[in-house]
């Protein structure tokens, strides 16, 4: 019985146990990627207008993405309390949003529905920010794979959501904004205890390669299935005794990943690896003259090196390098050292924000995550606008391709800076292409090209969440990686107000008003005036409605690409020393 009681301690301090709890809690937190699915029952019941929900899309986005009270109240308060208070928010904003959308309580002017809309998804950024910080400090080796993993079982809630919602099978579908309300707070309640750091960089175990192949091959698996159960019901009518079937097969799924810490817990005793390091600054120690040194490549550095190939030019790399540390023991180099850290070191957000690095990431990030995002919260007008009458079953699969796009994301540009020591911007610039022709299939409004569109908006726009959050990491560092987390994710609701606000939401209300007064011209004033109307629910039908919105985005995702691989071009000295490193002491 001791003996059984310990193994039970071990599995509830083991980094594997803290990171399917993760996993479930992520699973649950994606509840913006819901939008466009909750959209058409509040725009109905509400009587608003495109431009009206365009506004409430803006709210859930910045509740999405203004973390920075989230960094503030998660140093101040436990792990476990950061989440009570945001499942609190979360239950109370959309919980009184469905309270009004059932007419159980008055309604409310528009800005107060935008801030009630806030309050709830804000709750997100808590779940968000414990679950990165917590498993990025206990695989502080893994940062890619595990927040590629993370961020994917967040962009898969959606999906898991609404086949939730299918088995309640309920005819009142103001019921999912319920769901909304009540599922993610519950799960944050029951795992407020579970997801924590517990000083993983000492567990490492030689099965960690298996345990991550495992964890992929759920996701992988996962995701099949999802896509499988929406074609089935899709295009069968699936009695309910199937569907409860189909939902309780989805939860075993979502189970399974439990075995990797199950196993280690109770299974053969491992002998433990040498530890991680944490990624923290280790002071002005010897490690500290080490990565001055290596900032001094960049000046002694000959320009040509960059061209030869990834093997010779680590071996000059590591040749240079051997020389300026003897040189600088010797004393006859003398180590400048310059204000501020370098990239690579840590950087506070203050220092980051002065940095051409830091903007270029940004606002490729606002002009690629924008615009899909754009998309996600359209679904319902743009599949309504095309003649499908079921979009839940779009938002469904952007959701797993947003998933898949996370989990490849993450393992694609590990491979690039791993296997090839190139910078992981290089990967994000292959999304934002893939991205581009999503947007222009939707644009063009052909058969069957909603399928494709979202498939591709979908990969792109979920790549964007695994890679970024890598990349700031590894160019500003880990120490204050929260506070840059949550300043990039303002690249959302900076993207949207553009994307969706201003340039969305009026040519939709323009081409709905021609079409609505038989192909007349309108002028702009009769526009506004009439789409700030709250009787007059305005309705476009055709490939027109978004097609010069979908044109425009892809062609902003292109200069997102081209921003990307400046980027790149940039970075690359930074990459190879921090890639580099063990291959060029085997070279030394």
């Amino acid at each position: 019985m001791g003996e059984f009681k310990e193994k039970l301690v071990t599995l509830y301090k083991s980094r594997w146990f803290v990171f399917v709890g993760a996993m479930w809690l992520q699973s649950w937190a994606g509840i913006g990627y819901l939008f466009g699915s909750i959209s058409p029952v509040i725009k109905s019941s509400l009587g608003y207008n495109q431009k009206q929900l365009a506004m409430l899309g803006v709210a859930k986005d910045l509740g999405d993405c203004v973390g920075f009270v989230t960094g503030i109240l998660c140093e101040v308060l436990p792990i476990w309390g950061a989440l009570l208070v945001g499942a609190s928010l979360n239950f109370v904003g959309y919980g009184w949003v469905w309270l009004i959308v059932t007419g159980q309580t008055p309604s409310l002017p528009l800005w107060a529905v935008c801030i009630l809309i806030f309050i709830g998804t804000n709750g997100e950024t808590y779940f968000n920010t414990v679950s990165l910080v917590s498993c990025v400090q206990n695989f502080p080796k893994s940062r890619g794979p595990v927040v590629g993993i993370l961020k994917g079982f967040a962009g898969l809630s959606g999906a898991i959501l609404t086949q939730i919602y299918v088995l309640v099978h309920s005819p009142d579908h103001a019921s999912l904004i319920f769901m909304v309300a009540v599922g993610p707070s519950m799960v944050a309640i029951c795992l407020m205890f579970i997801v924590r750091p517990v000083g993983g960089h000492k567990q490492v175990r030689p099965s960690d390669g298996k345990s991550f192949t495992f964890v992929y091959s759920v996701c992988l698996l996962l995701a099949v299935y999802m896509m499988g159960v929406m074609i089935v019901q899709d295009v069968v009518d699936v009695s309910e005794t199937v569907i409860t079937i189909l939902t309780s097969i989805l939860f075993l799924i979502l189970v399974t990943p439990i075995v990797v810490p199950l196993s280690l817990a109770f299974g053969p005793a491992e002998k433990p690896l040498e530890e991680e390091a944490l990624l923290e600054p280790q002071g002005h120690s010897q490690l500290d003259s080490d990565e001055v040194i290596l900032s001094e490549l960049e000046d002694e550095k000959p320009k040509d090196m960059d061209l030869l190939p990834a093997l010779e030019r680590q071996k000059r790399i590591a040749q240079l390098q051997s020389r300026l540390l003897q040189a600088a023991a010797e004393g006859a180099v003398r180590v400048k050292r310059r204000r501020g850290p370098h990239r690579g070191e840590d950087f506070t957000l203050t220092q980051a924000l002065i940095k051409a690095d830091f903007w270029l990431l940004f606002i490729s990030m606002v002009l690629g995550s924008g615009s899909g995002l754009t998309v996600i919260d359209n679904l319902g007008q743009m599949s309504q606008s095309l003649g499908y009458d079921n979009a839940h079953i779009f938002v469904s699969m952007i959701s797993i391709w947003n998933f898949l796009g996370r989990i490849g994301g993450g393992y694609i540009s590990e491979l690039v800076v791993k296997d090839h020591t190139y910078p992981r911007p290089a990967a994000l610039a292959a999304f934002q292409l893939i991205m581009t022709v999503g947007h222009l299939f939707i644009g063009m409004g052909w058969p069957g090209s909603m399928y494709v569109g979202t498939l591709l908006v979908g990969l792109g726009y979920g790549a964007h969440w695994a890679i970024v959050p890598a990349t700031a990491s590894e160019l500003f560092g880990l120490r204050n990686f929260g506070a840059l987390y949550n300043f990039l994710t303002l690249a959302n609701p900076v993207g949207t107000l553009v994307f969706s606000s201003l340039i969305a939401s009026r040519i939709y209300d323009r081409e709905a008003e021609k079409q609505a007064h038989g192909g007349q011209h309108l002028n702009l004033g009769s526009i506004v005036a009439q789409a700030l109307n709250n009787s007059s629910e305005l309705s476009c039908e055709g490939y027109i409605c978004f097609f010069m919105t979908s044109c425009i985005m892809a062609g902003l995702c292109v200069l997102a690409t081209g921003l990307s691989m400046f980027l790149v071009y940039r970075t690359r000295i930074v990459y190879a020393s921090l890639y580099g490193k063990s291959s060029m002491r085997n070279l030394l």
